[in-house]
């Protein structure tokens, strides 16, 4: 281990000194690199405990709060404020943060190819990024980060003055409430920091930007709207490159909708409990992709609240190639508070999952919905001891309205590694009954700290009720 780490740390020098030699300063150099900052708003909210520059620029670094009261002090203080800085980049660009903390033992999560660490000194390090990306630079675990969310350049903003845009330029703006019908778009621009809530209703609705969404004013569950930003009865909407902080409720929640993108968005939450990061309830075609999640609570959690309407189904959600951070609760929470007849059809593909503290995959239906069709596929965890990993499970809970549990079938896990600090990490599979039973459910090339996951393994625990559990083409008894 001590001879790869040298051997990254020796990589990056050579980069960094290759990129000033060739004469790189972070303009306009197209073939080496090029930098975009937005400067801060003296007005907000911002951290002292890292400066950072991108290219040679200062990059603005922004504070989160975490639990605020009635939640400060509580058991499950998982590590205080943080900071966080965005800026946009094209071509490989080097990164020089400093710090008064010791920065010597600093993780990056979650590690990649794009991203060489070399340790100037105890209080200086240099990251070298081949491309835009989101990193958490983790001096000392989960207590006071920096997230950098290294974007890509900014293409097609609208522009001040059209009679669809809503624009913010930079500053700090305090509208409380921002309402959008068809054919609008809410632009945020780089440096604008709005504090509001945002209620969407129509078709063809964009909210873009590089500024932040801030609801960190509101006491939990006070804001205007309910969510950070509430798609309601819509279609054709698109969330785009913009940061969300400290969300008084669930954040960003499309209810009754369709072909909804969430791209790029980074939700920098755990202010209050109650902050999911993205809820889809009783919507279709939904898209979440290239994001960086923390929160509190659940960070995707699907719904089916309601049962009316033409289609009240949960269906083909896609969370895709994207960073989830859960303090308190779980990653993926799919079932509960749910009476839609369906929920089916459900990706979740190529995510590293860096911090979590209960059931990273919770899969518990109730109320004869029928969860089916589930691929969880190219996952990264890193693992600290916790005691559950998967729990397949119908149930009744105090969420349900009718009285019994659901139905599971066809859950495929593919190419799923877990690493980290030892722990139980359980693998739990139980039908609630012989009709609410789970059937059809397949791990292939699942690890947990270097074992596979098969049949004998200590942490599997396959229940009652259960018909065909498959491990790697071989299938396990019902019972």
């Amino acid at each position: 281990m001590k001879v790869r780490i040298m051997k990254r740390t020796i990589v990056c020098r050579v980069l960094i000194a290759a990129l000033l030699i060739s004469g790189w300063t972070g303009g306009a150099s197209a073939g080496v690199g090029r930098v975009v900052t937005y400067p801060a708003s003296a007005g907000d909210f911002l951290s002292s405990d890292y400066q950072v520059q991108a290219g040679g620029r200062n990059v603005d670094v922004y504070g989160a709060r975490v639990l605020d009261p009635p939640f400060a002090g509580k058991e499950y203080d998982y590590g205080g404020p943080y900071s966080f800085a965005n800026f946009d980049m094209l071509g490989p660009v080097v990164v020089r943060v400093t710090s008064e903390r010791s920065l010597r033992n600093t993780a990056l999560r979650p590690q990649s190819d794009a991203v060489q660490m070399a340790v100037e000194d105890d209080h200086t390090l240099n990251l070298v990024l081949a491309r835009p990306c989101k990193i958490s630079v983790e001096p000392d675990g989960r207590k006071g980060p920096l997230l950098l969310f290294a974007n890509p350049l900014e293409a097609d903003a609208p522009k001040e003055g059209d009679p669809n845009v809503v624009y913010f330029g930079p500053g700090v703006h305090k509208p409380e409430k921002i309402i959008l019908g068809t054919g609008q778009t809410l632009y945020l621009a780089g440096g604008a920091v709005v504090k509001a809530e945002v209620l969407a209703q129509g078709t063809s609705i964009r909210i873009c930007g590089r500024g932040i969404l801030d609801g960190s004013d509101w006491e939990w569950r006070k804001g205007p709207v309910g969510n950070l930003i509430a798609i309601r009865n819509s279609s054709d909407v698109e969330v785009n490159g913009i940061t969300l902080r400290g969300s008084s409720h669930w954040t960003l929640v499309p209810k009754s909708s369709r072909n909804v993108t969430i791209r790029n968005v980074k939700l920098c939450n755990s202010r209050v409990q109650n902050d999911d990061g993205v809820n889809p309830c009783n919507s279709q075609d939904v898209l979440i992709t290239d994001c960086f999640i923390r929160s509190d609570d659940d960070c995707v959690a699907l719904k089916g609240l309601d049962f009316s309407g033409d289609n009240s189904n949960v269906e083909r959600i896609t969370v895709e190639n994207s960073i989830l951070w859960c303090d308190r609760a779980r990653i993926f929470l799919l079932g509960h508070e749910s009476r839609a007849a369906y929920m089916r059809d459900i990706t979740l593909r190529n995510l590293d999952i860096i911090h979590f503290t209960m059931t990273p995959f919770l899969l518990e239906p109730g109320e004869d919905m029928r969860m089916e069709n589930i691929v969880i596929e190219d996952i990264r965890l890193h693992g600290e001891g916790q005691r559950e990993f998967i729990r397949l499970r119908p149930v009744v809970n105090q969420y349900m309205r009718n009285k019994v549990p659901g139905f599971i079938r066809g859950v495929h896990f593919k190419n799923v590694t877990l690493e980290g600090k030892p722990g139980e990490y359980l693998v739990q599979i139980q039908g609630a009954d012989a009709e609410h039973d789970v059937q059809d459910v397949t791990f292939d090339n699942v690890s947990i700290l270097g074992s596979k996951l098969a049949r004998g393994s200590a942490q599997l625990r396959i229940g009652e009720h259960t018909q065909d559990v498959c491990f790697d083409g071989r299938t396990q008894a019902g019972r």
